[in-house]
């Protein structure tokens, strides 16, 4: 038995579809069309099964419309009169309007949704006069919507999945000509910056209700955190920043002089979470000693890192951004069995927020000093002590580096002391500030420890992260970024790159829906009372 809306007009929502079917079909068996190169048979098929996959999705809205339609015909209240349907605000709407239309853009092109729209004519007078107690009666409901969960904008779920995409791995002009090439005029780049800030509002909801495997107890939790600049707009910038700005008084006209800075930089702060192995390792596995390694016995390797998590902010400080890390680390580890490591830059205002984070929750951490920066205080140390490209430099540093990483710091430091007494006035500023540098970051310098206990000792996880979030997206040549673009830019690559995307585009749309369509008449047709 056919339902009431299966009727001969149901079925020719479909034809403009059938027909351009067929008309493919037909140019493709045309004697003429046999004489194409293959390139011209692909845009031909591109450009018409775009067509007709955007009729396809028109005639299924058309036909939800029409059975809509019967829905309410045949609906009726139990005193006999027109059914109804009650809003999320509570408020009984049995006034229905007809033939209500809204463009969707898609990424088969724009089609255009009809339903019917809820109302009640007398809601003015059941709120007080104040309109702001009143608003939430005033508008219409449109069931059709929640159903098909339309967004509150014109562009639908998968457009803005695809801008997201073409968003995090380029700049807005090419995810606009990408979206263009491959949908057709559905979308301005203004459209492309707004659908992406919308897409970032759920991540850090997303990863609060994230569940985490763990580990074994063995397996090293390490965490780093580091900061990079981006170029921001001048009202984006932060207090101090633009205040300096405003201050600068350019030497030149056409280039900085030597110690200005332009001051059109926000700092951005990344975390990063991640488990390793432990691998052991001796200092001469991290540096071979003086005069390079002789012999067939290689290095052993070092600590992989694997399961990485990335986060970031340009919004809040680094504060936040640290106790965001922290969250994940103990999601990966509640009881704090694991060996957990901080590996960091040395800054003091981040060891000092990491320091405090930890005591507030009471774990115990271990914070090493990324060596590589150590090792840029010693060749800095060396040219206070050596001309410039002198061979002997290399083994220098090499011996004072292994003398480090055999945990005798304080050595190293009486011994670039006597030997900075030698250097002349003029280049003591590289050694001095090695000196300075050892001597304030000793008890983080145990580098025999961690080495034994196979934990890394170097930060190029989160200064990778760095690169890949930030430079490579961020630093393109003339940008100039909004605030609110680049947090949600800057959370959408680190969401990418933990290779969460499609896990949070599912939990992303069932939060817009909650957004957009209140419970309350989202599931059908409620009946008045």
């Amino acid at each position: 038995m056919q339902a009431p809306y299966d009727t001969e007009a149901t079925a020719d929502v479909f034809a403009k579809a059938k027909n351009t079917f067929n008309w493919l079909i037909g140019h493709l068996t045309d004697a003429q069309t046999g004489t194409l190169a293959h390139n011209r048979l692909e845009e031909t098929i591109t450009e018409q099964g775009r067509e007709l996959q955007r009729l396809l999705l028109q005639a299924h809205l058309d036909l939800r419309a029409l059975r809509e339609l019967e829905q309410v015909r045949h609906a009726r209240h139990p005193d006999g009169g027109a059914a109804g349907v009650i809003g999320a605000d509570g408020v009984p709407r049995r006034r229905v309007e007809l033939g209500h239309h809204r463009l969707l853009a898609t990424v088969t092109g724009t089609v255009t949704v009809t339903r019917c729209a809820w109302r009640a004519p007398g809601v003015r007078n059941v709120y007080p006069v104040d309109t702001a107690l009143r608003a939430p009666g005033v508008g219409n409901v449109y069931p059709a919507d929640a159903a098909l969960s339309l967004p509150a904008v014109r562009h639908s779920a998968g457009l803005a999945k695809l801008a997201v995409i073409e968003t995090v791995r380029g700049s807005f002009d090419a995810a606009l000509a990408a979206i263009t090439t491959r949908c057709g005029q559905v979308i301005g780049k203004r459209q492309i910056e707004q659908l992406v800030a919308q897409a970032a509002a759920d991540v850090d909801a997303f990863y609060a209700a994230r569940t985490v495997l763990p580990c074994t107890v063995s397996t090293v939790l390490a965490i780093s955190v580091d900061g990079k600049g981006i170029a921001m707009r001048p009202e984006a910038l932060r207090p101090a920043t633009a205040k300096a700005a405003a201050r600068a008084r350019a030497t030149f006209r056409t280039r900085l002089a030597a110690g200005e800075k332009p001051a059109r930089k926000r700092m951005a702060t990344l975390g990063v979470v991640y488990d390793a192995e432990p691998a052991p390792r001796r200092p001469h596995d991290v540096i071979a000693v003086p005069g390079g390694r002789s012999g067939r016995r290689l290095p052993r390797a070092r600590p992989n890192a694997t399961r990485k998590w990335l986060c970031g902010s340009v919004i809040t400080g680094p504060g936040p951004v640290i106790a965001k890390v922290f969250d994940h680390a103990e999601a990966r580890d509640p009881a704090h069995a694991r060996p957990w490591v901080v590996l960091v830059d040395g800054a003091r205002h981040q060891l000092d927020l990491i320091t405090a984070e930890a005591a507030r929750r009471r774990i115990r951490v271990h914070i090493v000093i990324d060596f590589v920066h150590v090792l840029e205080k010693l060749w800095a140390a060396a040219w206070s002590l050596h001309p410039p490209a002198a061979p002997a430099a290399e083994d220098w540093v090499a011996g004072h580096a292994l003398a480090l990483l055999a945990g005798h710091t304080g050595q190293v430091i009486t011994t670039l002391t006597a030997q900075a007494a030698t250097a002349g006035a003029q280049h003591r500023d590289g050694i001095d500030a090695c000196i300075r540098y050892l001597s304030n970051n000793a008890g983080h310098l145990r580098y025999d420890q961690a080495l034994e206990a196979g934990w890394p000792i170097a930060t190029g996880v989160v200064e990778g992260a760095c690169r890949h979030l930030i430079a490579d997206r961020f630093d393109l040549a003339g940008a100039r970024w909004g605030l609110a673009g680049a947090e949600a830019v800057l959370k959408l690559r680190a969401l990418v790159a933990n290779g969460h995307l499609e896990e949070y585009w599912t939990f992303h749309l069932a939060r817009q829906h909650e957004r957009v369509h209140q419970t309350g008449y989202q599931d059908g047709y409620a009946l008045t009372a």
